[in-house]
């Protein structure tokens, strides 16, 4: 992650994605089509990702789309995410790219019906996604939208 200029402020990486977050939910609030409108843009965001990022980030659309057709795809600080019913993050994909980090996550955020007796994970580093690694992707996904 790049440095802080001072502890009380933002990275440029974080300032940007924050940039980014409102000029999203500008778009998403004038979106006719939200479905339509989220999945043009988490396309051009997996688009702008590069190698190992964008190989994620495209098989995980997939993966998402195919295990939680109800969700509907929107960006999350310019990230690839899906929603619920009620325009609410579910799961994201954050690329190593986006804060220089050595791996990518597949987060998930709180409607995610993910919850464990009285501790789980909500947030996995990839770097690569295996067989058995879709599997248990597809899994998350299902159980997170109940």
């Amino acid at each position: 992650m790049a440095p802080k200029t001072s502890p009380d402020t933002l990275s440029a990486e974080e300032r940007k994605a924050v940039k980014e977050r409102a000029a999203e939910l500008r778009a998403q609030a004038k979106a006719k089509d939200k479905r339509e409108a989220g999945l043009r843009d988490v396309e051009a965001a997996i688009a702008k990702l590069e190698g190992t990022d964008r190989a994620l980030a495209s098989r995980l659309h997939e993966l998402v789309t195919e295990a939680a057709p109800t969700l509907v795809p929107k960006t999350y600080y310019g990230m690839p995410g899906w929603a619920n019913d009620e325009g609410k993050i579910v799961v994201f994909f954050q690329a190593a790219s986006k804060f220089g980090t050595r791996y990518g996550t597949l987060g998930f955020e709180q409607p995610a019906n993910l919850d464990d007796g009285t501790m789980w994970p909500t947030h996995w580093a990839l770097l690569e996604l295996t067989p058995a690694n879709e599997r248990t992707i597809t899994d998350l996904v299902r159980r997170a939208v109940g």
